[in-house]
């Protein structure tokens, strides 16, 4: 990104975004959870606001600004609803950034817009039925035929799948990947069901078929064969960016934990007097922000070399740990009423778990920081 914000710009950013999640996301926080409801209406507010694009110039209907910027939309998202903010990551930063940075001008011209704009919603089609850490198993395949591509396979556990009008998909094609941008317009596109998860509710994840789904060759994202390139930049990205998701959820329940022991009495004393709870306190403060400092770190490196996974993994996996062991300590501090779900407390540790599943799982994302690592210490 080559965007010069000043802090100002981003303190601005975080101000609005707050007041807008205050407005219009916290009412709905329970009924996004309890309901499985995806606030669409809410969606397009973003796309209004410039929230949706906000890593996309101007000309194209976003807001010209970077990573940390969108980074910002996540954590205030997070704090209220994880869900939502996983969404908005799906749509903003794994299709419409992608799309954005790897696509024609045709493309860009044509599509980028909508998804800024909100009227289209858009998703990411990455795992299929037998491979997901494996991302690179995939049995979906384009094949050419003149000047079109036939597009045939499957993907589950898709956000947004279930309302997206555009997903940016790959295939294998021959002996390499390919990225392309179909639509849920195209003649054999198809939906499947929509899972009931644990947590991340409100956040619609669900499967997609593509039957015999005939692609002219402007669909193609990037060029022929470089799909893998694609994968990894993307999935680099969206570690950084999906990391502030749990930051933001962690601050939630650490304020939410101050809060609670400081007005809780036993014994004739607030719980916060007592030496265990203060322990907890300090182990939760001390990995909130050591997530938030790595998190920022890798943002910044991020936008040096995309190709980096270094921080990216490192970003993902401290902070979606931390995330849940944070949770976890709130429920423990607020005792019994932690664990009714009245409390909106135990609705951020359910949330947290898939921190550690999506993006690639925790052991998977040990094993690029340590190949990272090792590789660039035998070269150095």
């Amino acid at each position: 990104m080559e965007a010069r914000l000043r802090d100002e710009d981003y303190e601005l950013l975080r101000s609005t975004v707050r007041e807008f999640v205050q407005k219009e996301v916290e009412p709905l926080r329970v009924k996004i959870d309890r309901d499985d409801f995806f606030p669409l209406d809410v969606f397009r507010k973003m796309g209004k606001m410039g929230l949706l694009g906000i890593t996309v110039p101007e000309e194209y209907g976003g807001s010209g600004m970077d990573y940390r910027a969108q980074g910002i939309v996540e954590e205030e998202l997070g704090y209220s609803s994880p869900s939502l903010a996983l969404s908005y990551g799906a749509h903003s930063n794994l299709c419409l950034d992608n799309l954005y940075r790897n696509g024609s001008l045709e493309i860009r011209e044509n599509f980028v817009p909508k998804l800024c704009s909100g009227e289209w919603i858009g998703s990411l089609g990455l795992t299929e039925p037998s491979s997901g850490s494996d991302a690179l198993n995939m049995k979906t395949t384009a094949k050419r035929h003149g000047n079109k591509f036939v597009l045939n396979g499957s993907k589950t556990l898709i956000t947004n799948a279930p309302y997206a009008d555009l997903v940016l998909s790959y295939a294998r094609t021959e002996e390499s990947y390919t990225a392309f941008a179909v639509l849920s317009s195209d003649k054999g596109f198809s939906r499947g069901r929509k899972f009931d998860k644990m947590g991340m509710r409100g956040s619609p994840t669900g499967e997609l078929f593509f039957d015999t789904v005939e692609l002219d060759e402007n669909r193609v994202v990037g060029k022929p064969g470089e799909g893998k390139r694609i994968i990894l930049e993307g999935l680099n990205s969206e570690r950084v960016i999906l990391s502030y998701i749990f930051v933001g959820l962690a601050q939630r329940c650490f304020n939410e934990a101050m809060r609670y022991s400081h007005n809780r009495k036993q014994g004739g004393h607030r719980i916060n007097e007592y030496q265990l709870i203060q322990e907890k306190i300090s182990y939760m403060f001390i990995r909130l922000e050591s997530s938030r400092l790595l998190t920022e770190k890798a943002v910044s490196m991020l936008s040096q070399n995309m190709g980096d996974p270094t921080y990216a993994a490192a970003a993902i996996l401290h902070t979606t740990e931390s995330a849940e062991y944070i949770a976890r300590e709130a429920i423990q501090i607020h005792g019994g009423i932690g664990y009714i779900k009245d409390s909106g407390i135990e609705m951020f540790l359910r949330d947290a778990i898939l921190g550690q599943i999506g993006a690639g799982t925790t052991e998977i994302r040990k094993q690029v920081l340590a190949k990272s690592l090792i590789k660039k210490f035998s070269e150095s």
